[in-house]
């Protein structure tokens, strides 16, 4: 029976976060996360981290962490917003921007917070459907609107649209705010950083957890006019002032400044990257051409269901998405490291030779 107190209880459907396994020995390719360990300088920092500082608040505006992101993309300082990973700036920004009682923008087939955090703060919204070949369509994005927000590359499909198209979006949309989400960028894309010298409606969301391997510090960032980060720091510190933990801020900073060492990992994603596309070519697999660290992949003559539960049974786990109905049948494969990759393509080998 339903109580009284329930009538007043905000309810909304939650995201479903990819599959943490608890297994050892396994191959986890599913959640997109970096298969190599962070930066040097991080595990250095950890080993010497001051117990004395987990008693104590961290300092509420991260500005070791701030800084050290501003001069990794030659910001100031006040055009940058840390908090606990993408998803939490994210949610930050949506409830700081997006407050018209206009329809926000998005795709179809996207990143499925956007919707979650929509429904979360009464935000209406709208979606945009893809075109056949999974394509965000700019002219979609030209009409009245509370706001824009997709990703570049976009998820789960990896397709990277070009700067000239995302401008054109912005350009066309300056009286609400465009949210780039760019988590995947650095695998190959190129950034929509330039354009904030010319639109002050622009907001740039990246994370740590992907390029620099520390999904497990949560840590993400906004870029965007001075203006605009103050409102967004404002709704920050009208929510949860301590939002950044003492370690993350260390690490995270060690992380951005070790250059060499982030171009050594993402070139060696990208590689492998490359060098899967053409080992999934070999076995039939159709895929859009990915620049992310992942690869969006189905086949003509298999189930994606089957596949992954194959490819689960020998302790390789990728992403399945039941929903929306048009990717039902793909996969969303994490690049792992070479080893891990050859062992992928062993077990689908095995499983699509042996049954033809």
């Amino acid at each position: 029976m339903r109580k009284a107190w329930e009538n007043h209880i905000r309810k909304v459907v939650p995201y479903v976060p990819g599959e943490q396994p608890k297994e050892t020995n396994i191959i986890k390719l599913n959640t997109n996360e970096n298969p190599y360990p962070p930066a040097p300088g991080v595990l250095q920092a950890l080993k010497e981290l001051d117990t004395e500082l987990l008693r104590r608040y961290p300092d509420p505006a991260a500005s070791e962490l701030v800084n050290a992101i501003a001069e990794f993309y030659g910001l100031d300082e006040a055009q940058v917003f840390v908090g606990v990973g993408s998803d939490d700036v994210l949610a930050m920004a949506f409830l700081t921007c997006f407050n018209s009682r206009k329809p926000i923008l998005f795709p179809d087939i996207t990143y499925s917070f956007y919707d979650v955090w929509a429904d979360l703060f009464r935000i209406p919204y709208e979606t945009q459907p893809l075109d056949s070949d999974f394509q965000i369509r700019t002219e979609d994005y030209m009409r009245e609107n509370g706001g824009i927000i997709f990703p570049n590359p976009n998820a789960p499909t990896g397709i990277l649209k070009p700067i000239d198209e995302i401008e054109e979006i912005i350009r066309a949309n300056t009286d609400v705010i465009v949210i780039v989400d760019e988590a995947y960028i650095d695998f190959g894309g190129k950034s929509a950083i330039p354009l904030l010298k010319t639109y002050d409606n622009l907001l740039i969301a990246q994370t740590f957890s992907k390029s620099r391997s520390l999904a497990g510090m949560r840590i993400g960032f906004l870029l965007g006019n001075p203006k605009l980060i103050r409102y967004v720091n404002d709704c920050k510190y009208s929510f949860n002032s301590y939002t950044m933990s003492q370690a993350a801020i260390r690490l995270g900073t060690e992380a951005i400044r070790d250059r060499a060492y982030f171009g050594q990992c993402t070139k060696k994603l990208i590689e492998t990257r490359e060098w899967a596309k053409v080992e999934f070519q070999k076995l039939g697999f159709t895929f859009a051409d990915s620049m992310s660290n992942f690869v969006f992949v189905t086949h003509p003559d298999y189930a994606a269901e089957e596949l992954f539960a194959a490819l689960k049974e020998k302790g390789i786990y990728v992403r399945h998405f039941k929903k929306p109905e048009r990717i039902r049948n793909y996969l969303r494969i994490t690049i792992g490291t070479r080893e891990e990759m050859e062992a992928l393509f062993a077990c689908l080998k095995q499983k699509i030779i042996i049954d033809r």
